[in-house]
């Protein structure tokens, strides 16, 4: 019976831990679209990893680290008609440890200028220094 009982509240402090990981990821996300639907690409980096071993995943192969990434994203999105109005569709967050996560989603860009652009993503999250942050975008 005690054993029950202790299992009991492990589970109940695990799933709240988890409950409010999986918020503060979603809070992430909705920044991360404020941000961009902003035209503001520097604010939308600081959710990623500041990290030469940050990965990010496209159509063109692998770029790793934070500022090449950061590079990549002004290079790709020149100016407010390329980026669009962004919207995320999160269809999973599921974690694998206390401080790994992964998100699969859907993007869609809305540009009327340029014509809509979409795909799905799957990004890696890591609770580093007490915040969440992306270390592996993978974005087709």
């Amino acid at each position: 019976m005690k054993k029950l009982f202790l299992f009991s509240i492990i589970s109940l402090i695990c799933f709240n831990s988890f409950s409010q990981s999986k918020e503060d990821i979603l809070k992430v996300m909705a920044r991360q679209q404020e941000n961009w639907n902003a035209g503001d690409i520097e604010n939308f980096m600081e959710d990623y990893w500041k990290s030469e071993d940050l990965k990010f995943i496209g159509k063109n192969g692998v770029v790793k680290g934070w500022q090449a990434t950061k590079d990549r994203y002004f290079k790709s999105y020149p100016d407010r008609a390329t980026m669009g109005q962004l919207k995320f569709d999160i269809k999973e967050v599921d974690f694998l440890s206390k401080k790994t996560a992964w998100v699969l989603g859907q993007w869609q860009l809305t540009r009327p200028e340029k014509g809509d652009v979409g795909g799905y993503f799957t990004l890696i999250f890591k609770k580093i220094g007490g915040k969440w942050l992306i270390v592996s975008d993978h974005t087709s």
